[in-house]
């Protein structure tokens, strides 16, 4: 029987390297948050799988992800993180919460609500830095890469804590001008032959956002993998667009088209890495994140 490593052989600072690459999934990023070179990442990593005898991470299509044993030490050694960040804090006579942490969330939500709450968590939490990745793409199955994901829909298969965040609506808009050189639109047949400004069906990697085949009749007529993309173009009269209703009720240009037949709600979950190093600073982003959508329900969810 093989005997396994010795606790002396395994560096706790090459943990770190490892904690780090866990965080944001490739070595020059990790090499960037660590302030050294990539190829120190790499050796570092390498001196740790040598002394546990184990491989640690496998390349992956979005970067380096965990294997399953990389996962179990990771979860093991995140509390070095804080340890350090506690000395930090105690070193200088201070009891401030302090760490790094990435939240992922879709561009629409990202900017106009991920963004104030984190701004405010860096004005009352100055040891706290933050960072904020937007994207619509389903999480990772290993779930790496960030401390706070904000999603739509449930991240299936990814090992993360996910709990419901906020539903929000989607709903139909159309410039004046759009509509006032069509015949008028008042009821759902009425849809028929118009231009639907949406998501580019081919480019859909989120299942709850197939919404186009719900709006018969009407055809794809200016397609986007940005929201924002999406508002401008209905706003320029490209057709009607399919909008959250947090950009589009309200906003300059745009007029509501048949709200009480087209709502359509989708929930925004929230999901946390059981991994994260960042406990206290995690716990209250995350807070401020629900306080935000608490605080602003009525534009996630206008009454129709």
């Amino acid at each position: 029987m093989t005997a396994g490593p010795e606790p002396h052989e395994v560096s706790a600072d090459d943990l770190r390297y490892l904690l780090a690459v866990a965080r944001v999934g490739r070595l020059v990023a990790a090499a960037a948050l660590l302030g050294v070179d990539h190829t120190t990442v790499r050796r570092r990593l390498d001196r740790l799988e040598a002394a546990l005898g184990a491989r640690l991470l496998d390349r992956g299509a979005d970067g380096w992800q965990l294997t399953e044993t990389g996962r179990a030490i990771v979860e093991k050694a995140a509390p070095l993180e804080g340890i350090v960040e506690q000395v930090v804090a105690a070193a200088s006579g201070g009891d401030a919460v302090r760490g790094t942490v990435r939240v992922a969330a879709p561009e629409g939500f990202g900017s106009l609500f991920a963004a104030p709450a984190l701004a405010r968590v860096r004005a009352e939490h100055p040891g706290i830095a933050l960072e904020l990745v937007t994207s619509t793409r389903p999480l990772s199955l290993r779930g790496s890469g960030f401390d706070l994901a904000v999603t739509v829909g449930s991240p299936a298969g990814a090992r993360v804590r996910a709990e419901l965040l906020t539903e929000y609506a989607l709903r139909l808009y159309a410039a004046p001008s759009y509509l006032a050189a069509r015949p008028a639109i008042r009821r759902l047949a009425d849809l028929e032959g118009h231009d639907l400004v949406f998501y580019v069906d081919a480019l859909l990697t989120v299942r709850e956002l197939d919404l186009a085949a719900e709006l018969e009749g009407m055809r794809l007529g200016f397609g986007s993998t940005n929201v924002f993309a999406q508002l401008e173009a209905t706003r320029a009269g490209a057709g009607i667009g399919l909008l959250h209703a947090f950009m589009g009720e309200g906003a300059a240009g745009l007029t509501p088209v048949l709200p009480r037949e087209v709502d359509f709600r989708l929930p925004f979950m929230l999901s946390t890495r059981p991994d994260s190093p960042a406990v206290d600073a995690v716990a209250i982003v995350r807070d401020a994140l629900r306080a935000e959508v608490a605080s602003r329900r009525g534009e996630l969810l206008p009454p129709r």
